[in-house]
């Protein structure tokens, strides 16, 4: 990490890991929140272009962090890793990719936030870096949801119940996974 990022990296990944030790004891709510905010304070918004030179990359938490940039799968990613490493349950989680409204406009565009559901049919709480606050899904009138995944499932808009391997259909998903268990900080989906 330091040789590839330098001391910010370092600084930016002992802040994670601060965060992590702090919010073990934490209830739920308090965990959401916070990590909603860690992440959405600390890593600057930037096109996958202009940090990666591609037009879609999905970064790991700790390239993520490494470089204090990401764009909303990488603010997304970011945030359902912490929250895993926290204990709260996969079943309960899962990345919404959605088309945004822009402003008061009709143009949207491709977005990803993540999704916190007490059961797999429950109006999610979102955590997104262009809304500071978590919300309700119901609430977000600018997110028109497509689908939503996590490590065990992927799910058509209005389904409570998963059709098909995430990690075998979502071929980025599957890359960001492999690049995670490289750096060994999760072990095999």
């Amino acid at each position: 990490m330091q040789a590839e990022y330098g001391a910010p990296g370092i600084t930016a990944l002992e802040a994670w890991f601060a965060l992590l030790d702090r919010l073990r004891p934490a209830d739920l709510e308090t965990q959401l929140r916070e990590v909603n905010d860690f992440f959405n304070r600390r890593v600057r918004w930037l096109d996958d272009i202009d940090i990666w030179g591609q037009e879609d990359f999905w970064a790991t938490p700790l390239e993520t962090l490494g470089r204090g940039q990401g764009d909303c799968e990488d603010f997304t990613i970011a945030k359902y890793v912490t929250l895993k490493e926290l204990d709260v349950a996969e079943d309960e989680l899962r990345l919404i990719y959605v088309r945004a409204r822009i402003g008061r406009s009709s143009i949207t565009q491709a977005h990803m936030v993540l999704g916190y559901y007490e059961t797999p049919a429950t109006d999610p709480l979102v955590l997104d870096n262009l809304v500071p606050s978590i919300t309700r899904g119901s609430q977000r009138t600018d997110l028109d949801p497509l689908f939503s995944f996590n490590g065990r499932g992927l799910w058509a808009v209005g389904s409570s119940q998963s059709r098909a391997d995430p990690v075998a259909r979502l071929s980025r998903w599957r890359r960001v996974i492999d690049r995670m268990q490289q750096q060994g900080f999760i072990q095999g989906e």
